[in-house]
């Protein structure tokens, strides 16, 4: 059941914390029962820690949306500025680098809230690409964006501790 009642935010400095915290969790959440607990605690306290994220709330090319269900914070989205990959140079495209929905919100709508709100963003600022890496084995959030028009074109290694992970790239044009 979709929820209407969703509010999406830009986030700023002041929500480092809260957007840390959510980062972390939803994580944790989405791929803590694929993998070890040894290389899940690698990521997070080398790859992943509080403090870089918290860094890079209001870091120049960086974008983070909160989204909200009745005043509660039910997921985030983050964007960034980056040199695209192969398949994508010379193009003016912008990163999701995430998107993810508190659990307990999961089917509320906020996933495709948070997608709206990217897709928003990066038309306003002028950006005529999209693109973001999504792990193979997620069949579920390659389904997601597939329904919002983006389509495969590369694949990287994305490590979570010590074990490499085969990402796909998924790009869409913006119209």
């Amino acid at each position: 059941m979709e929820n209407t009642d969703i509010q999406i935010r830009e986030a700023g400095p002041a929500d480092a914390a809260l957007i840390a915290d959510v980062a972390r969790r939803t994580f944790i959440d989405s791929f803590a029962q694929y993998n070890t607990a040894e290389n899940m605690r690698i990521f997070l306290e080398e790859q992943f820690p509080r403090e870089k994220q918290m860094a890079e709330v209001g870091a120049p090319g960086r974008i983070f949306l909160l989204a909200y269900v009745e005043g509660e914070p039910a997921g985030y989205a983050s964007l960034r500025v980056s040199e695209p990959p192969h398949g994508l140079e010379g193009l003016h495209a912008i990163e999701i680098v995430q998107l993810y929905s508190e659990q307990r919100m999961i089917g509320k709508g906020v996933g495709p809230a948070l997608m709206r709100a990217c897709l928003d963003v990066a038309k306003e600022r002028g950006f005529d690409w999209v693109w973001l890496g999504v792990w193979e084995h997620n069949h579920r959030a390659q389904a997601f964006y597939c329904k919002w028009g983006f389509e495969r074109f590369g694949e990287h290694i994305f490590f979570v501790g010590l074990d490499a992970q085969t990402d796909w790239w998924m790009r869409r044009k913006l119209m």
